[in-house]
C-alpha cells in the first residue's frame, strides 16, 4: 500500500483532537513539567541556609561579640546565643538547632597566645546539612582571624568536630529511615488510588453501591485491606533496615507502629480521595504521583533541606503530611523517644487525616445520591 499523506493527515488530526479532549493527556504533557520545574527550581538545593546555629560564649569580650557578629552576618547560619552549653543540649536533641559553637572562658587568653580555638557540635542525624555547618564554620572562622589580623596557620585551626546521634556520619542513616515513609506513601496513596479507580473503570463500584451497604462500610472496607497491607511494609522494611543495613534504632517500637498507623490514614485517604474524583486509573496514577508522591519526595525533608526553601514553598510543607512522618522516623531511629517531637508531628498527620477523611465522606455521600 502506498504512501498517502490524506490518511496520515486525517490521523494527525484525530489524534491531535483527542489529546486535545483528553484533560489527562494535556496536564502530563504541559503542567506537569511546569509543575517539576518550578519544584526542582525552587525546592531543591544542595546549599544549605540558615543553618539553625547556636553559639556559647563562656565569657564575653569583644572578640567573642566580633565573632558572633561574624556568624550573624553570613547566610549559612541563624544564631542565637547563650552562655551554658545545656541550654543548646536539647534544642539540638530536638532538632531545633544543627549545630552548637563552643567558644571558651579562655579565648582571649588564647588569641593572646596565638592559637585562638573553638568546638563544633553538629548534629549527625541530617549529614549533608551536618557537613555544610562543619565547612560553612570553618569558612566564617578563618575569615574571622584573618579580619582580627591573626596569621592563619595550620596550627590555629582546632575545630573539634562532634557529630550527634550520626557519629560515623553515613548517609543510609538518615536517609534509610526516611524512606519507609516514601514506600508506605506508595502503598497509602497510589495503590489504593490505583486499586480503586480499576473498579470504577470495570463498573464493579457501581454494583457495590447497589447493595445495602452504607458510607461508612464502604469506606472502611476499601482503606482496611490497604492498611493491613502498609503495616505489614512497615515490618518488612523494618527487619531489612535493622538486620541487613544495620541501621540503629534507639526509640520504641510501639511509637514506631502507633505514629505509622497514624500517618496510614492520610495516605490511604488521599488515594482513595484522588480515585473518587478520577475514576480512571491512569488519570489516578499521574494524580497519586503529582499530589502525592512527588510532594513526600520534595518538599518533606527527606532529602533537601526546608529552611534552604523560599518561605512561601516552606508553608506549602506544612500540608505534606510526610513531613511529621519523616521527622518521627528519624527521631525513633537516631536521637529516641523525643516526645516533644513525636506527638505534636503525630497530632498533625491525624488531624490532617480526619480532614481528608471526612472530605471523601461528604464526596462519597453525593455520588451516592
Amino acid at each position: 500500500m502506498l504512501f498517502s499523506l490524506q490518511r496520515l493527515r486525517a490521523l494527525f488530526i484525530k489524534e491531535s483532537l483527542q489529546i486535545i479532549r483528553d484533560p489527562s493527556a494535556l496536564i502530563i504533557a504541559l503542567i506537569l513539567p511546569l509543575m517539576l520545574l518550578f519544584l526542582m527550581g525552587y525546592a531543591i538545593s544542595l546549599d544549605s541556609k540558615n543553618i539553625p546555629l547556636g553559639i556559647v560564649i563562656e565569657k564575653s569580650s569583644a572578640h567573642t561579640s566580633s565573632l558572633v557578629n561574624a556568624f550573624s552576618n553570613s547566610e549559612s547560619f541563624d544564631v542565637t546565643t547563650a552562655t551554658d552549653r545545656r541550654y543548646f543540649t536539647k534544642a539540638l536533641q530536638e532538632g531545633k538547632l544543627h549545630a552548637m559553637i563552643i567558644v571558651p572562658s579562655t579565648f582571649d587568653v588564647d588569641i593572646l597566645k596565638g592559637q585562638p580555638r573553638i568546638q563544633i557540635i553538629t548534629d549527625g542525624t541530617e549529614p549533608s546539612i551536618a557537613g555544610y555547618a562543619m565547612k560553612y564554620g570553618i569558612n566564617v572562622w578563618q575569615e574571622w582571624l584573618y579580619k582580627e589580623g591573626i596569621v592563619f596557620s595550620p596550627t590555629l585551626l582546632d575545630i573539634q568536630t562532634r557529630y550527634w546521634f550520626n557519629a560515623p556520619l553515613l548517609s543510609s542513616y538518615f536517609l534509610l529511615p526516611g524512606s519507609i515513609a516514601i514506600i508506605l506513601t506508595l502503598i497509602g496513596t497510589l495503590l489504593t488510588a490505583l486499586v480503586v479507580a480499576r473498579e470504577w473503570e470495570r463498573g464493579t463500584m457501581e454494583a457495590i453501591m447497589s447493595t445495602p451497604i452504607n458510607i461508612l462500610e464502604l469506606l472502611l472496607g476499601k482503606l482496611l485491606p490497604y492498611f493491613i497491607l502498609g503495616l505489614i511494609s512497615l515490618l518488612i522494611c523494618m527487619f531489612i533496615t535493622l538486620s541487613w543495613f544495620e541501621i540503629p534504632f534507639r526509640g520504641s517500637f510501639f511509637l514506631l507502629v502507633l505514629s505509622s498507623c497514624v500517618y496510614l490514614i492520610p495516605s490511604l485517604s488521599l488515594g482513595l480521595l484522588i480515585s473518587t474524583l478520577a475514576k480512571n486509573q491512569f488519570v489516578a496514577a499521574q494524580m497519586a504521583l503529582i499530589i502525592g508522591f512527588l510532594p513526600a519526595m520534595i518538599l518533606s525533608g527527606f532529602i533537601f533541606q526546608i529552611s534552604s526553601m523560599p518561605p512561601w514553598l516552606q508553608f506549602i510543607t506544612h500540608f505534606i503530611p510526610a513531613k511529621y512522618f519523616i521527622t518521627i522516623l528519624q527521631t525513633l531511629f537516631l536521637s529516641g523517644n523525643i516526645h516533644e517531637i513525636i506527638w505534636p508531628n503525630m497530632l498533625y498527620m491525624l488531624l490532617y487525616g480526619i480532614s481528608m477523611f471526612a472530605i471523601i465522606f461528604m464526596i462519597t455521600r453525593k455520588k451516592l445520591q
